[in-house]
């Protein structure tokens, strides 16, 4: 995926800055220190391709309404960039994940593969895409509170939101079956967390795939230098395409091969007991000519 977003879409008109990826909005003033008003004020809007699914078009609009939401998603990106001085969990990340867990799901999908929503509950396509698309708005919401053991916070921070997002757009026993299947995708991307869902399995791996440009820097940045910051430093984009002998390829441009750790160690990780082994090929390709090669492709 890009950095415009999956599908060419994605919302942003332009590569978020490092200082949007932190605080979820512009750069803070000439004194350097960040306002809660300015972070609220400048918010970056939620937008993904909905095409012809109205359910999903209505909730994006609660959602980009909804502004303890996005506090939510402001204090919880306080935690994690200036207090514990990692990569991005704001709303620029959920943007991302959104994308890029409905581009998957929409390029499974067209492969034949069926949701778990749609096997084990007769419900549709478009009600799995909005299992994808709201379990990557939320599956973070638990570092509001803590960043150990956030997947489980989140679920007591979701769930009650879950609930005001989904009132009207379905009666009452999908709704419940719809909220029941995002909680599962937000435990089950930790490490572990063993998906029994293709929802959930398209939500780890989604989250995985945020690893290009601005995210990847601001640690690298700061000061953070270790095999872990500078491989994820060296992740120039990330595509999801059509796969040729699997449904779907991520191709991964890197612009130094330090980048192959990122792909190999963590990457690999998320994809392994996710339940789209089968469906995924992954590659990375080094881009340009600035450094001495030692890999020209890898691929997992």
């Amino acid at each position: 995926m890009t950095r415009e977003g999956a599908e060419g879409s994605g919302g942003m008109e332009r590569p978020p800055t490092t200082g949007e990826r932190a605080f979820g909005g512009a750069e803070s003033g000439a004194s350097g220190r960040p306002d809660l008003l300015r972070r609220m004020e400048d918010r970056v809007r939620i937008s993904v391709p909905a095409r012809h699914n109205p359910r999903l078009s209505e909730i994006i609009e609660r959602v980009n309404g909804d502004t303890e939401l996005y506090a939510l998603w402001v204090v919880a990106n306080v935690n994690a960039v200036d207090r514990l001085r990692m990569s991005d969990h704001g709303p620029v990340h959920m943007q991302i994940v959104a994308n890029s867990a409905l581009r998957l799901l929409r390029l499974l999908v067209d492969a034949g593969v069926a949701p778990s929503v749609v096997r084990d509950f007769g419900l549709s396509e478009k009600d799995a895409e909005v299992v994808v698309v709201l379990a990557a708005l939320v599956h973070d919401l638990g570092i509001s509170v803590h960043r150990d053991g956030h997947e489980a916070y989140s679920l007591f921070v979701a769930q009650p939101k879950l609930r005001e997002l989904l009132d009207g757009v379905y009666d009452p026993p999908v709704d419940t079956v719809l909220r029941s299947e995002i909680l599962h995708a937000v435990i089950a991307h930790r490490a572990g967390g063993e998906p029994r869902t293709l929802e959930a399995g398209i939500l780890k791996v989604a989250d995985a795939l945020d690893m290009a440009e601005g995210r990847s820097r601001i640690p690298f940045e700061a000061g953070s230098m270790s095999i872990h910051s500078v491989s994820a430093a060296a992740i120039e984009a990330v595509h999801i395409e059509p796969g040729d002998s699997t449904p779907v390829r991520v191709r991964i441009d890197m612009t130094n091969s330090a980048g192959v750790f990122q792909v190999d160690e963590l990457l690999r990780r998320k994809l392994r007991g996710s339940g789209l082994e089968e469906f995924l090929q992954v590659e990375a390709h080094i881009e340009g000519e600035t450094e001495k090669r030692l890999v020209e492709r890898f691929q997992l």
